[in-house]
């Protein structure tokens, strides 16, 4: 018997004498190499108390024990989303969907839709709008959008959040005229006679947002829920929350979830960097805080997002010569490896957005100079566009790569026009990062992207580019496996949230996170992998979703 099959054994020989719900008659991957798969497990209050066959779990069922017959369906560790911008996604259900816009039309046309619906005088903000999506691609421009948003001021961002486009009402309001400075890390987009065309990529948009009414606590708390409906729905049982300037109001609404007993996954979340001595002054270290909800981590910036073309290059894009990129305002006058030295001192744990290669090199170099780096598990979000060098010091750094693969199939379709064939090759670099040691974590950036962790798997093991134009894979060498693709989206996302003793495997003495799947993952055709949905999910041994049959 391998030695795992034995520790499972004895765990359920020496189990209480009864589970309050066991699931028999399963696929249930374990995480654990030693033994990947089980046919039964048991779960008493939270937690996982045994696993392995039915008879060993049968003898744990006592009267008021919930048996749930899996009918050989798989069963994963729930989902754990390594960043999501998760209020302002529960927001965005509600919000104007501009993702699917087609054209500079339809895009008008929905926004003016929407101001009708809400009323003169409201702010129309979200949107997640694609400009590739168009045929010619081109920006917006405020003219678009003046004529049917007379009476609302508007800023609807691009779906990477790095640009946003204002109407004429949202920059008289913010006082950006042709006469402003572009600020340091940001762009006000021009048109020939020098008018701003209401484009404002990344600090330049600084300006607009304090004019944006900020949600009540009680509106936050409402978007949260809708969240967290979404992510039961996708079998998500932990995500990390990069939450923005408004983090300590977003702690205070989940808090009050977390009274009432509301929270169905659990919260790390994410402050600003530039606030870290807010923590410092309360004495707070990384993952204070209980099961369910816990702060600690701290995230900064070292650039912009290739898709508004402000990710630092060390050479130009393709299709913007004289365009290297932004660099942040942190990188370009070191207070960034400030803040990080002096969190990392204090033992917060950083984050730092890196997406061209100068950005992750810089954010490496920060990393690096701290005496105890590979210990510390610092991360880089994104990693997107990384070179053979870089790769090799994630791998040897121990730094973790924060990455989110459904970029990869959507990126994919228009990437190589702005960077060409020879920077793509280590882009998105998930085989490559592996092979070199590195620890790669998965997650969605929700609402950039979709918060349903099977799309991910999806674009990690295909890398099929969402326009059906790459059906062998956008840079096939850098696909991976199904099973490795799982453990980027389980127990290395655990150990990048320190709770790789707490969740992402399947382990006796664990919490019972599980995600149960229509289809195996393992076994499925690759090409199909995305038709895969859950259809239950538990948490902390409650089952908070199941699909309607």
């Amino acid at each position: 018997m391998p030695l795992l099959a034995l520790i499972f054994a004895m765990t359920a020989a020496s189990a209480s004498p009864g589970a309050d719900m066991i699931l028999v008659n399963g696929k249930i991957w374990t995480g654990h190499p030693a033994q990947r798969f089980v046919e039964s497990l048991a779960i008493s209050g939270q937690r996982i108390v045994a696993a392995g066959s039915n008879n060993e779990i049968r003898k744990l069922q006592v009267p008021g024990t919930r048996v749930l017959d899996l009918k050989g369906k798989l069963v994963v560790p729930g989902f754990i989303d390594n960043h999501t911008h998760f209020v302002d996604g529960g927001f965005q259900l509600s919000r104007v969907q501009l993702r699917d816009a087609a054209s500079p039309a339809e895009f008008a046309r929905r926004i003016g839709d929407y101001a009708r619906k809400i009323g003169p005088g409201k702010w129309i903000i979200g949107g997640n709008w694609d400009h590739e999506l168009w045929s010619p691609v081109m920006l917006p421009t405020r003219q678009m959008i003046d004529a049917v948003t007379p009476d609302n001021p508007v800023f609807v961002s691009r779906l990477d959040g790095h640009m946003a486009l204002a109407n004429t009402a949202a920059l008289k309001a913010s006082g950006i005229t042709r006469n402003s400075v572009d600020p340091p890390g940001g762009t006000i987009v021009r048109d020939a006679d020098g008018e701003p065309t209401g484009l404002l990529k990344d600090s330049a948009m600084g300006p607009i947002w304090p004019l944006i009414p900020s949600p009540t606590v009680s509106e936050r708390m409402s978007a949260a829920r809708a969240g967290l409906a979404e992510a039961a729905r996708f079998g998500v049982t932990a995500f990390c929350d990069m939450s923005g300037g408004e983090a300590v109001e977003d702690f205070r609404a989940y808090q009050r979830l977390l009274t009432e007993d509301a929270l169905t996954a659990r919260v790390y979340l994410f402050m600003p960097i530039d606030g870290y001595r807010r923590l410092v002054e309360a004495g707070i270290e990384r993952t204070f805080g209980s099961p369910y909800l816990r702060i600690g981590g701290l995230k900064g910036f070292a650039d912009g997002s290739l898709g508004s073309s402000t990710a630092a290059f060390f050479e130009p894009f393709d299709d913007s010569p004289e365009n290297t990129g932004l660099r942040s305002s942190g990188m370009i006058d070191g207070s960034l490896r400030v803040q990080a030295t002096d969190a990392n001192l204090h033992q917060l744990q950083v984050a730092i957005h890196a997406i061209g290669d100068r950005a992750n090199d810089e954010t490496l170099t920060i990393f690096e100079s701290q005496p105890d780096f590979r210990s510390r598990r610092f991360r880089v979000e994104h990693a997107q566009h990384l070179s053979p060098a870089l790769i090799k010091r994630f791998g040897a750094g121990r730094i973790i790569a924060s990455m989110q693969p459904y970029h990869a199939i959507d990126d994919g379709r228009w990437a190589e026009k702005k960077i060409g064939r020879q920077r793509a090759g280590s882009t998105y670099a998930f085989r490559s990062l592996l092979d070199a040691g590195a620890i790669l974590t998965f997650g969605s950036d929700w609402t950039v992207a979709p918060l349903d962790p099977i799309q991910g798997i999806y674009a990690a093991v295909t890398r099929q580019t969402i326009d059906g134009k790459n059906p062998k894979g956008w840079i096939p060498e850098q696909r991976i496996s199904v099973e490795e693709a799982l453990r980027c989206y389980t127990s290395s996302n655990a150990y990048a949230m320190f709770m790789d003793n707490e969740i992402g495997r399947i382990l006796p003495g664990m919490y019972a996170d599980l995600a149960v799947l229509s289809d195996d993952l393992f076994t499925v055709k690759p090409d199909k992998l995305g038709e895969t949905n859950v259809v239950m999910t538990i948490s902390g041994g409650k089952i908070v979703y199941e699909k309607k049959k």
